[in-house]
């Protein structure tokens, strides 16, 4: 079982940068694929990038060139930087891991709120 505690949420401006930060507890954290998802108000939960327990990195079309997912295995970390951020950026963001075959974790956390005004 796996546990997190996303932070680092807030307001920022348009063009600003925040630090989203994910601890995991439980020993499948460091081992598993572990990705950042948002949701902006009336809309679906949308995956922003992804890290391997290897540190592969995937990126969606909107975090790309934006977002730097990175991960420190021996603090059971998962940090998302996100820069020049738009109105639309808006959302609560998530981390969660992937169940392989499962697909990912049914049971997400409370999220951070990011806001990013014009």
């Amino acid at each position: 079982q796996v546990q997190f505690v996303e932070s680092g949420g807030g307001m920022v401006q348009a063009g600003g940068s925040l630090r989203l930060s994910c601890a995991g507890t439980g020993s499948m954290f460091s081992t598993s694929l572990i990705g950042w998802f948002r949701q902006a108000p009336g809309k679906q939960r949308e995956l922003a990038a992804t890290i391997s327990r290897s540190g592969n990195t995937v990126y969606t079309a909107f975090g790309k060139g934006r977002f730097t997912i990175s991960r420190d295995n021996d603090k059971n970390v998962v940090n998302l930087q996100m820069n020049n951020l738009k109105p639309e950026d808006t959302a609560v963001y998530y981390c969660n891991y992937y169940l392989g075959s499962r697909g990912w974790n049914p049971t997400w956390g409370q999220g951070v709120q990011v806001t990013v005004s014009s």
